[in-house]
């Protein structure tokens, strides 16, 4: 994510997209690294930097000019570019279509019917080498019989005459040509790297296996899948490429029947033809592109990393995993714990449709967010400490790896637990959680899990929330804190630190890093969350084995989205064993058919998507029972009452109260420094490496003589 590798390439605008290759001659032949539509992109400019950076909503773009006289014209032609394709879009709805960014060029109709035509002489042949397997091998496991592909050859080949048809009717003049074997791997703009990476494309021009050299069944049935699934696609476009040539032929003869009708392209639109535009489209005449610099705001910084600042504001994405667990550490709770937790929330999550979430962040690019002020209704009544105790949800995998004598079947179970920290965040894209204020604490006593969990919120500036789960089967611990990019129409959250966990059993001590996670279509749209990069666990103890584990970044031209792939290798890098699975479903180990599921997530509450996608743990953290209550400090996020009203619905009242506490957290701060005094965290203590840990009173203190007998900040 955070290369720094630069490469020269060559760079074309044409009517609003941007085209980019190795060379000149490689964009003269077609042969293109990427395309980007400016027109449907958030353009944020870097002048001091000289950077451009455009969002897509699927992936974030940096192009970096050296010469200021030509990151200056490159601006100002991108800026007229984005005008004529925004323009173009606005009076040709269907327009938008017509941009296959995958595509070596800029797509016709007959390059997408070419596509389609590659694509069902690939499967053709490849249905013929699937008939192969079955005849040589009888294989009890072929996908289909002789009747299905005979139905199939007659199927896909009238769809694509089909469409052929359609395009006579529109009397649309074009050629086709039956093309060479195409790869499956598209090359395209590296995403989100601070600098345009030109790396070499892998991809091979080579065509299928003859049926005469029959390949493994399961790469047959993948490849049967890719293929179908990349016809489905291009038919599609080649659907909304016809529809607009329709669009268009209708607009042209209007035209010429009302030949008095303006014929320049404006930036607005009337009300008329505002109601065919989507609803995205209205973005861009309210805000084309963002110009950084050092003296456009007193919150930005003026160095090269500007558009990276520390944040609590943002969604921590780190989550949960399975019920159970193994008798383990005994509850330090005076009372008996509950038998019976609540299965739902007081009130359904409000709507946030009445929030401009682009009017309060468009002015914000590039700025640390955790200084903008944002409603309460894009809140959930759970607050960062306490998504940081959904990241033990799945405990029970701890429990089972200080169980496990073999040291790379416990990597293993290690390496399942890291990735079930993430499940719970596939629904929770939607809302936000509530940032802790300084001194802020919460403890999870869960008997029945066997573990005992404590967070404190230790730094406000920059923010740093620490936690420490124990259990007589492992410790869990790490300090966290988050960077965050936020590009116009999606949000980078980059954490930092590092995760602990210890097993007493064997003296490991495993520690990993999180990955790169990513909100989606923040502005408009269903926003969507996905995790991507590379996480790296090692025991500090014992070199015997590691593991790495790839969250996959998602590919637009692929149905495989969260998907992680792990190794756990032996000190001489030996593959030991390997995992795959999705971070939001399950980890299975091995290799398919015969993989043995590891871990696999628990099913979602009925109703979720009306309790902002809480889990079934995650409805069970904030609630509150009044035998807990006596024992708790004062500084639990369960007794904040902004949080709590938004829990029970209460929207004016949690916003009023969340505003008081934001006053009050700097009212302390300004005291601090106006006596030249810092904050000192009550149950954390800074370690030799600058990191956070536990200095192991919270519960001693809990028991005797008890919090309520103690002298506590008025935090709310």
């Amino acid at each position: 994510m955070t290369s720094t590798t630069t490469c020269q390439g060559y760079f074309v605008l044409e009517k609003g997209i941007l085209k980019y290759s190795k060379r000149g001659s490689d964009l003269k032949k077609g042969k293109l690294h990427g395309c980007i539509d400016v027109g449907l992109s958030v353009m944020s400019v870097k002048k001091k930097a000289m950077c451009i950076d455009l969002d897509t909503e699927d992936n974030i773009y940096h192009l970096k000019v050296k010469s200021p006289e030509l990151f200056d014209e490159w601006v100002l032609k991108l800026r007229h570019h984005r005008v004529f394709r925004q323009n173009e879009i606005a009076m040709y709805p269907h327009e938008r279509h017509l941009f296959h960014p995958h595509a070596s060029s800029s797509p016709t109709l007959n390059d997408y019917l070419e596509e389609c035509e590659s694509y069902l002489l690939e499967l053709n042949l490849l249905l013929k080498s699937m008939e192969v397997l079955h005849r040589t091998y009888s294989a009890p496991f072929a996908i289909m019989d002789q009747r299905l592909q005979r139905e199939l050859n007659k199927r896909l080949p009238f769809l694509f005459l089909f469409c052929l048809s359609y395009i006579q009717t529109l009397n649309l003049p074009f050629l086709l040509q039956v093309p060479s074997c195409i790869s499956s791997k598209s090359p395209r703009l590296h995403a989100s790297n601070p600098n345009l990476y030109t790396a070499e494309s892998n991809t091979q021009e080579a065509c299928p296996e003859s049926p005469d050299s029959p390949t493994d069944a399961s790469r047959l049935q993948e490849d049967f899948c890719r293929l179908a699934n990349n016809i489905h696609t291009t038919l599609k476009s080649a659907f909304s490429s016809l529809s607009a040539e329709r669009d268009r032929l209708k607009h042209t003869i209007h035209m010429q029947d009302c030949p008095d009708s303006s014929r320049s392209l404006v930036h607005q639109v009337s009300n008329e033809s505002k109601a065919s535009i989507p609803e995205s489209i209205s973005e861009f005449f309210d805000a084309q592109e963002y110009l950084l610099s050092s003296s456009s705001s007193e919150n930005e910084v003026s160095d090269d990393d500007s558009y990276i600042s520390d944040v609590s504001d943002s969604v921590s994405m780190d989550t949960y995993s399975n019920e159970g667990g193994s008798e383990r550490h005994n509850s330090v709770s005076s009372v008996v714990p509950l038998t019976r937790r609540r299965s739902t929330l007081p009130s359904p999550s409000p709507s946030s449709s009445g929030v401009s979430l682009w009017n309060i962040l468009k002015n914000n690019i590039g700025k640390d967010l955790s200084k903008v002020a944002m409603p309460v209704q894009l809140n959930e009544p759970l607050n960062t400490l306490q998504r940081l105790c959904e990241e033990v949800e799945y405990s029970e995998l701890l429990d089972t790896a200080n169980q496990t004598h073999d040291p790379y079947q416990r990597m293993v179970y290690v390496a399942t637990f890291a990735v079930s920290a993430y499940a719970s965040s596939y629904h929770r894209a939607g809302s936000k959680p509530f940032n802790p204020v300084l001194g802020e604490t919460y403890e999870c006593d869960r008997a029945d899990k066997g573990f005992r969990f404590i967070a404190e919120q230790v730094s406000h500036h920059p923010p740093v929330s620490a936690c420490h789960c124990d259990s007589k089967n492992f410790t869990f611990w790490q300090d966290v804190r988050w960077k965050n990019k936020f590009w116009g129409k999606s949000m980078e959250i980059v954490p930092m630190g590092t995760t602990h966990v210890t097993l007493p059993t064997f003296g490991d001590h495993y520690e990993w890093n999180k990955v790169t996670s990513c909100i989606h279509n923040i502005l408009s749209g269903q926003r969507w969350i996905e995790h991507y990069g590379e996480m790296a666990i090692k025991n500090v103890n014992n070199d015997a084995c590691q593991c790495k584990v790839t969250f996959v970044k998602a590919k637009s031209w692929s149905s495989t989205v969260n998907e992680i792939e792990g190794v756990v290798t032996d000190r001489d890098g030996k593959v030991i064993h390997s995992i795959f699975g999705k971070w939001h479903e399950g980890v299975y180990q091995g290799d398919p058919p015969s993989a043995t599921c590891i871990w696999r997530a628990n099913p979602m509450p009925v109703e979720q998507e009306q309790y902002y996608g809480f889990t079934q743990f995650a409805v069970e953290l904030n609630e509150l029972d009044p035998s807990l209550k006596t024992l708790l400090p004062p500084t639990d996020t369960r007794l904040r009452p902004d949080q709590r009203l938004l829990e029970d619905g209460n929207i004016e009242g949690a916003e009023e109260q969340k505003q008081r506490i934001e006053q009050l957290q700097r009212e302390r701060r300004k005291v601090l420094q106006d006596n030249n005094m810092t904050h000192q965290p009550r149950f954390f203590k800074k370690s030799k490496d600058d990191t956070w840990v536990s200095n192991n009173t919270y519960w001693e203190q809990r028991r005797d003589p008890g919090f309520s007998k103690m002298d506590f900040p008025v935090l709310w």
